[in-house]
Order: structure tokens, then sequence, then C-alpha cells
């Protein structure tokens, strides 16, 4: 898909820095739309990029006309705002449903009356068989976003993809690590076995551009990634810091799971394997009621795709994988 005008929601975050970086480099970007609330975020990204064709809306998700107004033109959406952080969700579960939910629901509406061509809404792993706030409103606006394409012949086609926490980004825990390891203070660890995906920010672009370019109505889209323990990662990291930071067991957190899922066995019986992805398309199309009471949709059992049953790296492969992230690169020069 040629893309001229591109809007980002939530555009200020990691994910909006790396995908303004690389849609930049396109030759035919003629504008890039951030929406977010926050000012300050605004200003630095401003000063970072120093580019033309960037355009700052200061506004919520959560006002459908301060979406409308931002997305106007624009070929395509990518909807990366949500609130993400799963202790708060818990506390305040409202302005998550505020956020998480209605907010996409005014995003996907939005876009369909001013005609944008393609969404892409951004989700996680969380909304897999959720067990908390955050994960339930993700979920949720993963439905939405289903009904959405679903509903009636829109032009405008809707598509989700979803992945775990990205590496060294808001939300991974390797940040914490890092600084735990540099202050010589013991390395927090809720559970060794515990496991979780590796994806770097540059896949996850690349997840989102690829969904982008393949999807039809109402399809979601997963990559595949490998995992490590947190264990792993913790030694991983000590290696790679020539630190001796011992490990402090936690205990696992309310709301946290022990392996994150990616896709289920009900999601995978029906997708598309297109190499390093998966496409899975909505599971019926229309208000067809009889294939959930009288008939069958699925003719294959197939296990889950989960962190757990994933290729999973040992230390040394870890350590490889981390020491190609900016981040870590930057912290070893500090």
């Amino acid at each position: 898909m040629k893309l001229r005008h591109v809007a980002i929601t939530g555009g200020t975050g990691s994910f909006g820095k790396a995908m303004v970086t690389r849609l930049l480099s396109e030759p035919g970007i003629e504008k890039i739309t951030i929406l977010s609330r926050d000012e300050l975020k605004q200003h630095d990204m401003r000063e970072l990029f120093k580019s033309p064709k960037l355009e700052f809306f200061i506004g919520d998700v959560r006002d459908r006309d301060s979406v409308k107004e931002a997305i106007t033109g624009a070929d395509a959406v990518f909807h990366a705002a949500a609130l993400k952080q799963v202790p708060t969700g818990e506390f305040f579960p409202m302005e998550h449903v505020r956020t998480n939910i209605i907010g996409t629901h005014n995003v996907l509406d939005s876009a369909d009356k001013v005609g944008v061509k393609r969404v892409v809404v951004l989700s996680t792993d969380k909304a897999v068989y959720p067990i908390n706030a955050m994960g339930m409103t993700k979920a949720l606006a993963e439905k939405i976003t289903e009904a959405k394409g679903r509903s009636h012949e829109s032009e405008t086609i809707f598509s989700i993809t979803r992945y775990g926490n990205v590496m060294a980004t808001r939300g991974s825990v390797i940040p914490l690590f890092v600084e735990r390891i540099k202050h010589g203070e013991p390395i927090p660890i809720t559970n060794p076995a515990m496991t979780r995906f590796l994806l770097s920010l540059d896949h996850a672009i690349d997840l989102v551009l690829f969904a982008l370019e393949n999807s039809k109505q109402g399809d979601l889209f997963v990559k595949k990634a490998p995992s490590a323990t947190i264990a792993t990662l913790a030694e991983a990291l000590r290696n790679i810091f020539n630190a001796k930071s011992s490990i402090k067991i936690m205990g696992t957190r309310a709301g946290e799971k022990v392996h994150e899922t990616l896709a289920t066995s009900l999601e995978l019986a029906t997708a598309e394997d297109m190499d390093g992805y998966y496409r899975i398309p909505k599971l019926v199309s229309k208000l067809e009621f009889g294939k959930y009471y009288n008939e069958g949709v699925l003719k294959k059992n197939i296990d889950d795709y989960t962190s757990e049953n994933t290729t999973q790296l040992n230390v040394s492969e870890t350590e490889k994988l981390l020491r190609s992230l900016p981040y870590i690169q930057e912290e070893l020069k500090r």
C-alpha cells in the first residue's frame, strides 16, 4: 500500500517514535500526524526529529471529536494509544475501559466516517485468556475491531496486531534489571521459570507494516518470536554488564501470567501460516449464529502458541539478541 499521510494515536511512545523513524525514510510520505495527550512528549519529539512532515495534535482518544480532526485525510491509522500498566488497571479499571475500549471505538468509528483506507489496532498477549483488567479491556478492543469489520461493508479495512512486551520499551523488565545491575542491587525476579517472548521494537514495526499490507477485513496478525525464561534473561544481562548482582525471588504478582499466549488453539485452527507471521481471519464473517449453536467451525486441534512452546533461547543466544538492541548498546557506553 502506498502511503502519503499516516496518523498514529498515542504516537509519542516507543512505538510511535520507531514508526516515525521508519516512515520518514520512505520517499512517498508527506505527512505523519501524532495524536496524544502529553504536550511535553510532543515537544521532545518535535525537537528530536525536526521534520516538517510531522504534525502534532493534543487530544485524547476518549474524545471522538479530537480523534476525527486528527485523522481526517490520513491513508492509514496506527492505533497505539492505550493504558497498559497491569497494576494501574487493577485499581482503576474504568480508566482502562474509557481509553482501551471506548477510545478504540472512537478511533474505528471516526476512521470509517472520514474515509481512512486502513486501520491497524495494536493489541497485546494479555488480551488472550485475560486475567487482569488491562487484558480484558484489550480483548474487548480486539472484539470491537473485528465486529466493526463484520457489521457492514465498510471501505475501511480494520485489522489487529498482537504481541507481548517489546524488549527495552515501557513495560519491559529489561530497563529495571539494567538499572539494578548498574547500581549493584539485587535483580528482582517474580518467578525464574516464567517465560516471555523476546520481540524487538523493529520487529514490532515490521508486524504492523505487514498487517497494513496483507490484511483483509477483521484479520489479526501475530509475529512468531523466540522466548526465554526470566532467569535466563537476568543471567544474560549480568554477562553483558560483567556484573555479579544477586537474584531476589519476589513471587508472582497479582494478575501476572507465568507464560504468555499470543494465539489460542481456536485461532490457530483457522490461521494462515505466512512464514514469520500468522494471519488469523475473523471466525465468522457475519451474523451466522448457527455456527455458534448448531455447527462446528473447527476441524482440527492445535496447541496454543505460547512463550513456553515457542523456540526458547539459552543464555548465550539471549545475550546475543540483547546486545543487538540500541538500548543495550547505549547503556554499555555510559
